[in-house]
């Protein structure tokens, strides 16, 4: 599973300590090694800064903005963890994901190949 985080999102931030709340977040909750971190430059989601991505093979995927990775780094990894348990990762309690829950802008099925 991949997060992606937008690189080029409004505001003075500091990428390297956002990267590393989210990774740090991840050991914690013993994601590290399941989940990869990455930056985009730009979802479209510019209004709502920062915007978030969730992504993985065979699992849905999702779209969230008004994040700061590092104040949301814990509902980040309660959100992964939450898509990997699920089946295809298609969340159907959103609770356990924290204030991420109230900042989904899009969540796509899985692809499933015919």
């Amino acid at each position: 599973m991949r997060v992606l985080i937008c690189s080029s999102c409004a505001g003075e931030r500091d990428q390297p300590a956002e990267r590393q709340a989210v990774l740090d977040a991840l050991r914690v909750a013993g994601l590290d090694g399941q989940v990869e971190i990455a930056e985009h430059a730009c979802f479209s989601g510019c209004d709502e800064p920062t915007v978030v991505a969730m992504q993985g093979e065979s699992l849905a995927s999702y779209v969230f903005s008004g994040i700061d990775p590092v104040a949301d780094a814990d509902d980040i990894a309660a959100t992964c963890r939450t898509i990997l348990n699920s089946p295809n990762g298609w969340i159907e309690d959103a609770r356990p994901c924290g204030r991420l829950r109230l900042c989904l802008r899009a969540r796509i099925p899985a692809f499933q190949s015919t």
